[in-house]
């Protein structure tokens, strides 16, 4: 009786018997098997596996040079991670003999001459094996899928839809380890909205929400490169991850971030520094070492924001060159 598949099945018959391959070929396809595939070698076998990925291994034991436990073992070898099953083919039934093949890396074996009873039994059992694989493959990637949409949501500010501190922290702690095994150079920006609270004081809540979801759509068009992230790192803070970017480099794209959010022209009608909204912002840049860690750099812009505020606001301080942006457009650029 045929034997009904989800899917198309295939199988590779292993023999170096060529009236035992076009036999149990012949059997197969009359029970359903879509996909026969022949090898008289184990070497064969090993690249037809390789390159169809059969959905079964009929694999006999006794063949000149390499036998089938060294196939199994190789086809064992080629598959990480994934499993196909191998019954193999014997014409005997020792005790020793199973336990060597499971120990080669067999799942069953069939006792030949196989008859077509016991062949399509052997084929439903292994049908049902491998049908519980791949639903167990599918809800694990199902699973790994939702978790992943569930990490998204808990590091996304719901607001600004900027990350947020948490996964801010796991990307500031990833991009060190790799800008230090590449021997990179890594930024990270500290910036908040001036005079904020009094922006809210005067136009409300509301209003200040709209604001900060404003400059969150600025940091994010600014962020270019698939690697660049924007966070809102509480507040009206914010903050950003520039990988490769070196501390010239960095100082550019803040003098960029502060002219792109002039030319919006956000009013902020009560600013003792600019009757338009304006951003002060610190910066640390290095190739980090072993010694580098993310509080450290976090330490380092949040010294440099306090500087860029003492220093009149409206305006980036870099940390490792002791100067802020005002300071470099008038001509004072670092040695």
């Amino acid at each position: 009786m045929p034997l009904s598949y989800g899917s198309p099945f295939s199988v590779l018959v292993v023999d170096d018997q060529e009236s035992i391959r076009v036999a149990l070929s012949i059997e197969l396809r009359r029970v359903g098997v879509q996909n026969v595939w022949l090898a008289g070698s184990a070497e064969e076998a090993l690249a037809i596996f390789k390159g169809k990925h059969p959905d079964l291994v009929l694999l006999d034991i006794r063949m000149p040079g390499h036998d089938g436990y060294w196939a199994a073992q190789q086809i064992r070898d080629a598959e990480p991670g994934s499993w196909t099953p191998i019954i193999f083919l014997t014409g005997m039934d020792r005790d020793e003999d199973l336990w060597r093949g499971i120990e080669a890396g067999g799942d069953d074996y069939l006792i030949k001459p196989v008859t077509p009873t016991v062949l399509a039994a052997k084929l439903r059992a292994m049908q049902r094996l491998l049908g519980m694989q791949r639903r167990l493959i599918s809800v694990t990637e199902e699973l790994n899928l939702a978790n992943q949409k569930l990490n998204e949501l808990v590091e996304r500010d719901a607001l600004t839809g900027l990350v947020n501190r948490r996964g801010m922290d796991r990307i500031l702690y990833t991009e060190i380890r790799q800008a230090r095994r590449d021997k990179r150079p890594l930024t990270l920006m500290l910036c908040d909205i001036d005079h904020f609270k009094r922006y809210n004081d005067r136009l409300g809540h509301v209003e200040g929400d709209e604001a900060l979801q404003k400059i969150a759509g600025l940091l994010r068009g600014v962020c270019k490169r698939p690697s660049d992230t924007a966070a809102r790192y509480g507040g009206e803070e914010f903050a950003l991850i520039l990988p490769d970017t070196p501390k010239s480099g960095a100082m550019t794209f803040a003098r960029a971030c502060a002219q792109m959010l002039r030319s919006l022209q956000l009013p902020h009608p009560d600013s003792p520094t600019s009757a338009q909204m304006t951003l002060s912002g610190g910066i640390t840049s290095c190739i980090p070492d072993d010694s580098t860690s993310p509080e450290g750099m976090i330490m380092r812009a949040d010294e440099a924001l306090y500087a860029a505020k003492a220093q009149g606001r409206d305006r980036f301080f870099s940390f490792e060159f002791q100067m802020d942006t005002v300071e470099q457009l008038q001509g004072n650029s670092p040695s």
